[in-house]
């Protein structure tokens, strides 16, 4: 004789909710650790000229990429597109890392954010990836920080995305890239 049990549909201890308390927790405090971590990296990155008259700061680190190269096609571009038009270069970094501390601070558009941090990322490793004493690993993890927080869509749990997205209606093409974005 065969019995058959009824599918497991409600949690039976208080282990699984504490559980999902902590899965919550660890996402808002991933979310808020790469806030601080791109609010933090401003502080050397200083307008107007972001070191390029003392070659320091952004100037310096991104020079980098010419005098160690880790990509040809990235550094050809660092040194003959960004270099010459550098101030340009700098307030984008600047306005860009300004966006990754404020937004995912705040929890709004996250996951866009999120996938802007993992570029971001990127662009740090291709740029200073070979220099020396530089730990080439930080930026694969600040990457994979950032998709774990695109995965989880961290913003929806104690973000402004928890608030908007419920009453953002899907109509439009606005509040379905919003949706997408957060």
């Amino acid at each position: 004789m065969t019995t058959t049990s009824a599918p497991r549909t409600e949690r039976t201890s208080g282990t699984s909710a504490a559980h999902d308390r902590a899965t919550i927790t660890a996402g808002v405090v991933l979310r808020l650790a790469a806030a601080y971590l791109w609010y933090e990296n401003l502080s050397w990155k200083n307008p107007p000229d972001f070191g390029q008259s003392t070659g320091g700061g952004l100037y310096g680190y991104t020079n980098a990429a010419v005098t160690h190269p880790v990509l040809g096609v990235w550094t050809s571009t660092i040194e003959n597109v960004v270099l010459p038009h550098f101030a340009l270069f700098g307030w984008f970094t600047f306005l860009t890392e300004s966006g990754l501390a404020l937004f995912l601070a705040l929890g709004l558009a996250t996951r866009f954010w999120a996938l802007v941090g993992v570029l971001q990322s990127f662009a740090i490793y291709f740029t200073v990836g070979n220099l020396p004493n530089e730990w080439k690993w930080s930026y694969f993890l600040m990457a994979a920080t950032h998709l774990a927080i695109l995965g989880i869509a961290a913003g929806r749990t104690l973000g402004l995305d928890q608030l908007l997205r419920p009453r953002t209606p899907g109509g439009s093409i606005l509040a379905r890239a919003y949706r997408l974005a957060s």
